[in-house]
């Protein structure tokens, strides 16, 4: 049958719960056990101060009722008065904390009609003595009728005690052996729980603490290169056999793939060696031919860019002696433009002239405007200030007019203002007008010389352009040899790069496996020093 290590381990903590959970129920019953019993000891001596103080209340009304009977003053009633109440309260007290005992229950029963008598005879014996004096309230003490009653009621009270005694003996005893028998209940079930707790413990530790630690030695053995361990076969059928026999194969498998690997490496040192050596000759001679290429392929390259740059020139000089051609036709027909346009120019500037020669009578004429109106707003000053000193002498009537003659000086101020403004703006044109008349007339000057040099540009134009053509005819035909040359160049030298790529490539191939074996002649040494490592 197989048992797992899981199951191994859930039934010792299985076994343990169920043991500690009886021994929990066990003491929980017990000390429930216990406090109810201490519960009732608690409940007993309740009981007793109960019905002591009963008891008491009682005295206290007797010693009340007897001092007043004696003395006759009203003070001596206060223990009385108090041990009404406190006889009422300890009564239904007690007879709640009874209810469980009938027979105490039956004694209160014959005790409650005693108490009442025997207060209903204390009332009466202090009425007598308040009312009739302390002969009549002596008569009934004398009777000897209340002493009775007293001795009834602590009878009766004496014997509920000592039956609360006696159940508080039994109610102790029950309590020490609940004590006894809880702290036993837990000392076995300690005793229990640890016993059974080492026991599986040590079983365990037996069958799965040793067993790994021997699987880890090895492991660790393994793990430094040893695989020379042999490993003692089991019939384990739980995790920690499986384990085991698990960790066999493996270190059987690394044997065995360390031994392949061995003789792998001998015969992978053996084949780069020999790939080696034949890749480092094919490197060497492509290593040469590429050398060689190149330098014929520098010397063809420098002859086709001296080509080029023949073709490029005579391209050059035959495009720009075509460009002089068409410049000197289109320089031609621009003097004749030229010409014509400085003949308008001179036309207009005569005519600005005239213009402005105009513009300087106009301006002469807004200056004597402007002094007429400098004139008017003098004279409006002094109207204004003559108008202000006639409304001065007017008094109240002439207010309304001085009003508008301030009005009136403060226009002919800003009249004279605005006058010495335009006066100013005024002389600038003119003085601006004049500079123009003399610039118009030196540049009706400089347009008929400029007219008489651009006529004599355009012969001189005339003659370069026919020099030009002839020219141009030359270079033509010099660019059309050199482009025959160039092509021829630019065949030879796509031939010479075709044969260098194909030489670079061979190269480069011969690099690569050069560099492929000395890989795998490295892989081979690696191989060698890790299967080296391992001891079989």
């Amino acid at each position: 049958m197989k048992i797992s290590i899981g199951f191994k381990l859930w039934t010792s903590y299985l076994a343990i719960f169920f043991i500690a959970l009886i021994v929990g129920t066990l003491s929980y019953r017990s000390l429930s056990a216990l406090l109810e019993s201490a519960q009732w000891v608690e409940h007993t001596h309740t009981v007793q101060l109960t019905l002591t103080d009963l008891l008491s209340a009682l005295q206290d009304a007797e010693t009340g009722k007897r001092g007043y009977v004696i003395t006759g003053e009203e003070h001596y009633l206060e223990p009385y008065q108090h041990a009404l109440s406190r006889i009422e309260s300890n009564f239904k007290e007690s007879r709640e904390l009874t209810r469980d005992n009938p027979a105490q229950q039956h004694r209160l029963d014959t005790l409650y009609p005693l108490i009442t008598e025997r207060l209903a005879e204390l009332k009466e014996v202090i009425n007598l003595r308040r009312e009739k004096g302390f002969d009549a309230a002596r008569q009934v003490v004398i009777s000897g009728e209340g002493k009775n009653l007293m001795d009834s009621i602590r009878n009766i009270l004496t014997e509920m005690l000592n039956e609360e005694s006696s159940l508080l003996v039994k109610r102790e005893g029950d309590s020490k052996a609940g004590s006894r028998n809880t702290i036993a209940a837990i000392l076995i079930g300690e005793t229990l729980i640890s016993a059974f707790t080492l026991g599986a413990a040590f079983i365990l530790s037996r069958n799965i603490a040793r067993p790994l630690n021997a699987i880890t030695d090895m492991a660790e053995k393994a793990g430094s290169g040893d695989l020379s361990m042999t490993l003692e076969s089991n019939d384990r059928s739980d995790e920690v056999g499986g384990l085991l026999r698990a960790f066999a194969a493996m270190i059987d498998n690394l044997r065995r793939l360390n031994r392949e690997v061995v003789e792998g490496v001998g015969v992978l040192g053996t084949s780069v060696s020999e790939i080696q050596a034949g890749a480092s000759q094919l490197a060497a001679g492509a290593s040469e031919t590429a050398t060689a290429i190149s330098q014929t392929t520098t010397t063809v390259e420098e002859v086709k860019q001296t080509a080029l740059m023949s073709s490029q020139k005579a391209k050059y000089v035959s495009e720009s002696a075509q460009k002089a051609a068409q410049i000197s036709q289109i320089g031609r027909k621009a003097v004749e433009e030229s010409v014509a346009g400085i003949d308008q120019i001179r036309e207009q500037m005569e005519l600005i002239s005239e213009n402005i020669v105009r513009l300087s009578g106009q301006s002469q004429s807004i200056g004597e405007i402007i002094a007429t109106v400098n004139d008017l707003s003098e004279q409006s000053n002094l109207l204004a200030v003559n108008a202000s000193i006639e409304a001065a002498r007017a008094g109240d009537q002439g207010k309304g007019f001085a009003v508008v003659a301030q009005e009136v000086k403060s226009l002919a101020d800003q009249s004279r203002q605005a006058t010495a403004q335009v006066r100013t703006i005024l002389g600038e044109i003119q003085k601006a007008t004049g500079s123009a008349v003399l610039a118009t007339e030196q540049g009706v000057k400089a347009v008929e010389t400029g007219t008489r040099q651009s006529r004599n540009a355009g012969e001189a134009i005339v003659q370069l352009a026919e020099s030009i053509d002839e020219s141009a005819q030359a270079a033509s035909q010099i660019a059309v040899s050199a482009q025959q040359q160039l092509a021829g160049m630019n065949q030879l030298g796509q031939a010479m790069e075709n044969i260098k790529i194909a030489t670079t490539q061979n190269a480069e191939s011969s690099r690569q496996a050069e560099a492929a074996a000395n890989n795998l002649h490295g892989l081979g040494q690696r191989l060698g020093e890790l299967t080296g490592r391992y001891k079989v």
